[in-house]
């Protein structure tokens, strides 16, 4: 298959399942480039948002604790958030990192955007590094966030990624990326 007329898709119809503003949840029917059709395909729609791989002034990581009721498991991860309606996503970042955290930092870098899970969801993640941060705000915790902040020295980190503990794919991303940043390579 050389050119993308045999690779793509067409959509014969789309039912919105569920539709709030949580989640677009469709059922949608297609057809294959070989003329077959295939139905039905769920997919959805939520916010983009924003990860930050954040450190403090000695070079620690910021992190979270919380429970995610998807893995029904307390996680440790990066802080995280949707972006609002026509938010500019730095500006959603330091909100989140401020309002999970109390942390702040002048520092800060765009490392990536990519989707979320390009299977199923048309939603992006907006990767952000910001080193120097210092804690000079309370926290400002949404109702549904329960949220505890965790230090964690870089060894400490990269053992529990390296042990499949840190439990969110594009926060492990998050952290190769600032990796990256760091060592001069994005």
């Amino acid at each position: 298959m050389e050119n993308k007329n045999e690779l793509e898709w067409q959509l014969l119809s789309e039912e919105h399942i569920i539709n709030d503003e949580w989640i677009d949840f469709r059922r949608s029917s297609w057809k294959f480039p070989d003329g077959s059709i295939y139905e039905p395909y769920y997919s959805y729609s939520r916010k983009d948002y924003v990860v930050i791989a954040a450190t403090d002034t000695d070079g620690n990581y910021i992190c979270v604790k919380q429970f995610r009721q998807g893995t029904r498991e307390i996680t440790t991860e990066f802080c995280a958030g949707g972006i609002e309606k026509g938010e500019d996503p730095l500006k959603a970042a330091i909100r989140e990192l401020q309002e999970e955290t109390g942390y702040v930092s002048d520092n800060w870098k765009m490392l990536s955007k990519l989707p979320s899970n390009a299977t199923i969801a048309d939603n992006y993640a907006h990767i952000f590094c910001a080193t120097g941060c210092r804690k000079e705000a309370e926290r400002h915790l949404d109702p549904m966030e329960f949220i505890d902040v965790v230090i964690m020295k870089p060894e400490e980190l990269a053992e529990l990624i390296d042990k499949d503990g840190f439990k969110q794919a594009v926060h492990v991303v998050a952290y190769y990326k600032a990796l990256q940043y760091k060592n001069g390579a994005v």
